[in-house]
């Protein structure tokens, strides 16, 4: 089990926007794959973005051309740039790590939309 530990949620209003942060302890961070997932009340946990060791992304079809994720292997973090958020993005946002056979998540972060 890898500690995850997301930050940069919070209260925005429609069209803003938010960056997330993840730290990952751990020494063997530029060679996981990352992601993001969310998960509203009474829904199930959905993707919304991925970065492989790589480099390779990809993203949910709800959030493709407004959101970025990004890494930073130096610093042990991965990042998600959200722009022009809408109500429903409304939710709370899990990190991901992947690597073999080992899976670990962050605690969440609550990203709220509204005016």
């Amino acid at each position: 089990q890898v500690q995850l530990v997301e930050s940069g949620g919070g209260l925005v209003q429609p069209g803003g926007s938010l960056r997330l942060s993840c730290a990952a302890a751990t020494m063997f961070f530029s060679l996981s794959d990352m992601g993001w997932y969310r998960q509203a009340p009474g829904k199930q946990r959905d993707l919304v973005a991925r970065i492989s060791r790589g480099g390779s992304t990809n993203y949910g079809d709800s959030v493709k051309g407004r959101f970025s994720i990004s890494r930073s292997n130096a610093k042990n973090t991965v990042y998600l740039e959200m722009n022009s958020l809408k109500p429903e993005d409304t939710a709370v946002y899990y990190c991901n790590l992947a690597r073999g056979s080992i899976e670990s998540w962050g605690q969440g972060t609550q990203v709220t939309v509204s005016s």
